[in-house]
C-alpha cells in the first residue's frame, strides 16, 4: 500500500544545498521581500518561508537526481490543480555565449 509522507534525508550533500539555496533565491527573492515588506511580516516569517521552499527544491532535485520519475509524477499528480492552472512561459536568467561560430 502507497501512504503519502515526509521523509527527511540523513544524507549531506553539498551540491544539492548550494544548488538548492540558489534556486529559492533565484525563485523568490524578489516576490518574498515584496510580500514581507506589504505585510510587515517579521524577518523569522522570511526564514521560515525560505527554509521550507529550499527544503522542498532539494527534495525535488534529490528525485531528480535520482531519477526517480515515479515519485516526482507522484508530486505533480498531488499538488496539481486543473482550477489554478495557467500556461506558463519559462524564463531563464544567466549568461549567454554570444560567439556563435
Amino acid at each position: 500500500m502507497k501512504i503519502w509522507a515526509k521523509v527527511k534525508l540523513k544524507d549531506y550533500d553539498r551540491d544539492i544545498d548550494i544548488m538548492s539555496n540558489s534556486m529559492a533565491n533565484y525563485l523568490c527573492k524578489g516576490p518574498l521581500m515584496e510580500v514581507l515588506n506589504k505585510y510587515g511580516l517579521r524577518i523569522e516569517d522570511k526564514r521560515a518561508i525560505e527554509e521550507y521552499t529550499t527544503s522542498r527544491i532539494a527534495g525535488l532535485l534529490t528525485l531528480y537526481m535520482a531519477k526517480d520519475q515515479r515519485r516526482i509524477k507522484d508530486i505533480i499528480n498531488r499538488y496539481y490543480r486543473e482550477d489554478n492552472y495557467k500556461r506558463v512561459m519559462p524564463e531563464i536568467e544567466g549568461y549567454i555565449d554570444t560567439n556563435k561560430n
